[in-house]
């Protein structure tokens, strides 16, 4: 039996849940929603779980107003709630009718947008709380040897804790088969499971690279309004990353279309055909997957933070511009112990007048300075940096 890894979200939402009638998690399927559900519940309460993949949890639910009622005393918490998107007016009602807080706490493998009435329905009675595979932060990784297991792995729980890669990624391979099986059509889409999973794949191989939608489209042999539905379809259920860029008032000729990013890099080595970390570094996705490991991790981590990338036309670029306020920072992604910078990046910070910039690299190294204002750091200790309270 795998060890409890405490949550980072989980102290929000215990103080969430008291002042608020409803709170609801959302995540990919296998982040540990449900582990984190029962966890939650044990530290309170009068509480009740349902799971609507058991049949028997769902049937309570076909007399849904009276089951309400009959247990409303309690937190009822109420996990894979996108199978019954149905049920949000009914909420609505019984939270008004109980008028007090800790009523519901929801868990759904899907966004806000794709649970359809909820965001009407409970708008003003609900928090919503994103929950992704394990960060950095949460497995409390210190070395290079640990970080790059969860690079190669992905952050998936039973990805990552399993007793060796070939279970790892024979975990990987089901979870893709599941959501192309099941999942997709269980929320309500009818898409060809060969055609999803082509289209997938080719999501893997650009991982990190603009979009362009037309080309793939005709690589699938669809339009490219198909692709974008795709593409807002593997959005919307947490395993698609859309990096818009950088919006700048300057005189350069700016990219205007997004960059992909496949959110889970455990999932893009398994489209990929990647078995251990060896073929990884061989590997052409090998600076792409740092790339978006990275990124996903900076933003599951702070999520407060606005993101964009930055190219122009001429190729000054950065991998990502995060900004908080006044605050502006620059993050580029080097799959290298010993990283040299393009005379492009420097153009590039220039252009936005940015005065801190980070190289992220994926060996263990105590930070320092490449030149003034740029800091080469592992990733480790750039998210420790920005966690830390500044004086005054």
């Amino acid at each position: 039996m795998h060890k409890y890894i405490k949550r980072f979200i989980t102290a929000n939402i215990l103080a969430r849940i008291s002042v608020m009638p409803a709170v609801a998690i959302l995540g990919p399927r296998q982040c540990g929603k449900s582990t984190l559900a029962k966890k939650i519940i044990s530290q309170l309460k009068n509480t009740l779980y349902l799971d609507l993949e058991l049949p028997s949890d769902l049937n309570k639910l076909s007399d849904a107003e009276s089951f309400f009622k009959l247990n409303s005393d309690k937190l009822i918490c109420i996990d894979e709630i996108q199978r019954a998107p149905d049920l949000f007016p009914l909420l609505r009602s019984i939270i008004d009718i109980n008028n007090r807080n800790a009523q519901f706490l929801l868990f759904g493998s899907a966004s806000q947008e794709l649970l359809k009435q909820s965001s009407e329905s409970l708008a003003g009675r609900i928090s919503y709380f994103d929950l992704t595979p394990f960060t950095v932060k949460e497995l409390s990784i210190h070395n290079e040897k640990q970080m790059r297991m969860l690079w190669q792995r992905g952050g998936f729980p039973r990805s990552y804790l399993a007793p060796d890669e070939q279970t790892s990624l024979e975990w990987r391979y089901d979870f893709i088969r599941t959501f192309l099986e099941r999942d997709i059509p269980a929320l309500g889409f009818s898409i060809q499971q060969a055609r999803m999973r082509r289209f997938w794949m080719m999501c893997a191989h650009i991982s990190g690279q603009l979009l362009n939608s037309s080309k793939l489209g005709e690589s699938l042999g669809v339009s490219h309004h198909t692709v974008r539905s795709y593409i807002d379809l593997l959005e919307k259920t947490f395993l698609l990353r859309t990096l818009y860029p950088h919006k700048a008032n300057i005189k350069k000729r700016l990219v205007k279309s997004p960059k992909v990013f496949i959110r889970d890099t455990g999932v893009v080595h398994a489209l990929l055909d990647i078995q251990d970390h060896n073929q990884l570094m061989g590997h052409p996705a090998y600076g792409a997957s740092w790339e978006g490991f990275v990124i996903e991790q900076i933003l599951a981590i702070f999520p407060e933070w606005r993101a964009s990338f930055y190219r122009t036309s001429h190729g000054s670029e950065i991998d990502l511009i995060l900004e908080k306020g006044t605050q502006k920072i620059a993050v580029e992604c080097k799959a290298s112990s010993s990283p040299s910078l393009p005379k492009r990046f420097y153009q590039a910070l220039q252009d936005l007048s940015i005065k801190d910039a980070w190289i992220i690299i994926p060996a263990d190294t105590t930070r320092y300075l490449l030149q003034e204002h740029i800091t080469v750091a592992d990733l480790q200790t750039f998210i420790t940096h920005f966690m830390e309270p500044k004086a005054g």
